[in-house]
């Protein structure tokens, strides 16, 4: 029988993560408060408990067989103390009060370090409780068990059938399904106690098409924090599309031209190309330490006239989207640059600190086993009043990029890379032919003043981003409209 009595939905998700992280192994709010008193005993400026539960299970399909499932769980707790901007960090897979405890006094000794022995450190207690504010953008369900094992494995024979049906050329198909149940509790110095129950499901499709002796490759797939009833017959037909499309147009396309010229980027998932070039330098951290190429420039203009530039963790049911950061601060809708000023930066609690600015509901982690830092949520550009079609047309000689694969960017020159899955060439406004090999190279901070047209066709992408950041890789939504970018150098293959 289900609960009778419906609960606030934040304190629904207390009661979730406290009955599956504290409660089976004995730990309580009480203990919780003294793990951190023992932390801040010793001078540390800030701590945090950080409790996950994970469940996750992967289906992978090839040559018309399902490969393999993979099913894990994970649990654990991640114990950091800040002092200054010195973090001291320490985790275990064990959820007892003797792990805690260890972890604790491993890393409470940071408060100590580099002062005078004699210096009395002022001794700092741990606040009243009070339960962290939180959005509700999603359910608190549990995908995997949204569908049995059985019609998970008829979903991908179904993308299968459905790929091989659209075209003759089409000789093989690979398909993923990706389903995870993320559980997470937040204990902080201040009494904050926050929780959040994450679904995550996701769907790649990858197919390739054959003709004349030539292979070429198309992908489409998307998700979001929902159940695995989202992969409708109508949603499966559009990645199909879109896959098999991308395989076929490729299969015509013809060598890169290098050289500097406007690039006219497509809507949605190009909008990578900005989380890379602008993104990560408007990063809290790097800010702080003066490394990124927009440090110091708050209030400036970076950007063309009618660049608006938001990270936004609040839009419902997205990969993207938090209802608490792993910090156990709200997620928010954060404005970084506007109308081509630099607004502000996305922070966590430790760069907002020693910056002496607020959080911004960025502080993230990959797990229980990594510290948090400051990370982009769901990144966009907003829409102008352009029609995409008169974009396209505005172009003398230069390449129309509609899908890009990956891309990397040097935070301090601001210099990036992308590789263009899908692009056309186009000549006096016409599109000539599909081009293979084409690489996007410029300077972030440089490409942003040169958005000479915005379109009105503003959408974020299907819910496929992974972000890699030191190491951790998180969830994360991109977005942009049609945009005209004048003066980018295209390493092409001719």
């Amino acid at each position: 029988m289900g609960r009778m009595i419906s609960r606030e939905p934040t304190l629904e998700r207390l009661a979730v993560a406290q009955s599956l992280l504290l409660e089976p192994f004995g730990l309580t709010e009480s203990l919780l408060k003294k793990a951190l008193g023992e932390i801040l005993s010793h001078g540390a400026d800030d701590a945090d408990l950080y409790f996950q539960y994970t469940r996750s299970e992967g289906w992978s399909l090839e040559e018309g067989i399902v490969k393999s499932g993979s099913f894990s769980i994970d649990q654990g707790v991640g114990v950091r103390a800040v002092s200054g901007e010195k973090t001291a960090f320490a985790y275990s897979d064990d959820l007892s009060w003797a792990a805690l405890q260890d972890a604790a006094h491993t890393v409470r000794t940071i408060g100590a370090h580099g002062q005078n022995a004699r210096v009395q450190v002022p001794q700092r207690k741990v606040g009243p409780k009070k339960v962290a504010g939180s959005r509700s953008l999603y359910g608190g369900h549990d995908p995997i068990a949204s569908l049995d094992s059985t019609a998970k494995v008829a979903l991908l024979e179904r993308v299968e059938k459905m790929a091989k049906a659209r075209d003759p050329r089409v000789v093989q198909v690979m398909a993923g399904l990706a389903g995870e149940y993320d559980v997470v509790l937040v204990a902080r110095a201040d009494g904050t106690l926050a929780a959040d129950v994450r679904p995550l499901v996701r769907l790649s499709l990858t197919v390739i098409a054959e003709h004349n002796g030539r292979r070429e490759v198309g992908s489409a797939g998307g998700g979001g924090r929902f159940g695995m009833a989202y992969f409708d017959d109508a949603m499966l037909d559009t990645y199909v599309s879109e896959a098999v499309s991308a395989a076929l147009t490729n299969l015509e396309a013809r060598p890169a031209p290098a050289g500097e010229m406007t690039v006219v980027l497509g809507p949605g998932w190009p909008g990578v190309l900005l989380h890379e070039a602008v993104g990560h330098g408007l990063e809290g951290d790097f800010n702080r330490k003066g490394s990124s190429a927009f440090s110091g420039r708050i209030g400036q203009r970076v950007a063309a006239k009618g660049v608006t530039v938001l990270d936004d963790g609040t839009i419902a049911d997205r990969r993207g989207s938090l209802n608490v950061d792993d910090e156990g601060h709200a997620s928010q809708k954060n404005v970084l640059i506007e109308d081509g000023i630099l607004k502000g930066y996305i922070q966590d609690s430790m760069n907002a600190r020693l910056t002496g600015v607020k959080p911004t509901g960025n502080g993230r982690r990959e797990s229980y086993a990594h510290v948090p830092m400051p990370r982009m949520t769901n990144t966009y550009m907003l829409g102008g009043s352009m029609d995409p079609a008169e974009i396209v047309a505005s172009i003398k000689k230069g390449l129309y990029a509609t899908n890009f694969g990956g891309g990397q960017v040097d935070i301090t020159s601001g210099k990036f890379v992308f590789s263009a899955s899908q692009a056309y060439w186009v000549e006096n406004g016409q599109i000539q032919y599909p081009v293979k090999g084409a690489t996007i190279i410029g300077n972030g901070p440089d490409a942003l003043t040169r958005i000479g047209m915005i379109g009105n066709d503003m959408r974020l992408d299907s819910g496929v981003g992974v972000c890699g950041k030191e190491g951790q890789s998180v969830p994360v939504g991109v977005g942009q409209p049609t945009l005209r970018i004048d003066g980018l150098t295209v390493g092409g293959t001719a």
